[in-house]
């Protein structure tokens, strides 16, 4: 099959997740997306990534600027938008209990709401649809990643509810979502996101994999992209070293500690078979497939460089 090179993008997010001291894996991580000084950072980051070669970039809006603002960040870049993030988590864990239907339960969607007027404002037709990822005592974060760790169907089955809600007010606004997998959420394993895609009907909701993340919890990217190959709607797209992905299965660690090793890799210096997945997609494909080095193995400067580099020889054709 041929890849539409136009439908090719990068996350920036190997700027955006980063150590306090880059030279101490100990340090504390940065997530600069939160961060409301990270404003006037941001278009000398965009710039950064049409520098490296890229034309695209994933869509992210900061919770501090309106659209306009960010509209015209990303034209000053010269940047096309691919598809956005869209997670939403259990009411149940942040101590509310809400009824189905209720005014409180609407509201608690609001967030999907606002990433289906992103998209459509941006003429921008997917979304990665995520489960929250929780870091206040849940164990896939904190102790032990990657393994499915507490496990419990009666929970899997509210995720269902909450991700079918999500997605039917996406799919209702114009916005086709694809379930992401992501190692620390309660999809992580080859049951649970087969389970959710058998529960929620495809008219609802695509497939949109991290091969990185089904990875790294020891799926294989070529088996699930062969058996989803129906509704998948775009991929986020990373390498891994999988010695130290098999490693944190084998002795459960958490997903810092994980990461902080040299998880993820810029792609073609790690491990993974991406051409084989690449093959595995539908000849008809013609979603996004958006590049991603979740934590940068060098200067995130040099890091997309290399990213491009892969991109060119991968998709020469």
């Amino acid at each position: 099959m041929t890849i539409d090179r136009a439908r090719i993008a990068l996350n920036p997010i190997q700027w955006i997740n980063i150590k306090e001291r880059p030279d101490d894996p100990s340090s504390a991580d940065l997530w600069l997306f939160a961060d409301p000084a990270f404003r006037s950072e941001y278009p000398g980051v965009l710039g950064k990534v049409r520098g490296g070669g890229f034309d695209a970039v994933m869509m992210q809006v900061l919770d501090t600027q309106t659209l306009q603002d960010y509209e015209r960040m990303v034209r000053a870049a010269d940047l096309r938008l691919a598809p956005g993030y869209c997670q939403v988590g259990l009411p149940e864990e942040h101590g509310v209990t809400l009824a189905s239907g209720s005014a409180e339960w609407v509201r608690w969607f609001d967030g999907v709401r606002r990433a289906a007027e992103e998209s459509n404002y941006f003429g921008v037709g997917t979304v990665f649809l995520a489960p929250e990822m929780t870091w206040d005592g849940a164990a896939r974060t904190l102790t032990r990643s990657a393994v499915g760790a507490d496990f419990d169907q009666d929970r899997l089955d509210r995720v269902v509810e909450v991700l079918a809600e999500a997605a039917l007010i996406l799919t209702a606004e114009g916005v086709r979502p694809g379930l992401h997998n992501h190692v620390g959420t309660w999809v992580e394993t080859e049951y649970e996101i087969d389970y959710v895609l058998d529960q929620v009907d495809d008219g609802l909701l695509g497939a949109s994999f991290d091969l990185g993340h089904l990875a790294w919890a020891g799926i294989d990217p070529v088996g699930m992209l062969a058996r989803h190959r129906d509704r998948i709607v775009d991929l986020h797209l990373k390498d891994l070293d999988l010695a130290i992905a098999a490693e944190s299965r084998a002795h459960p660690t958490d997903y810092r500690s994980t990461v902080d090793r040299g998880l993820f890799r810029e792609p073609g210096l790690g491990d993974l078979d991406l051409d084989a997945s690449l093959a595995a997609l539908p000849e008809d494909f013609g979603g996004w497939i958006i590049i991603e080095v979740d934590r940068a193995s060098m200067d995130p400067d040099e890091s997309v460089h290399v990213s491009r580099r892969w991109v060119e020889r991968a998709f020469s054709a």
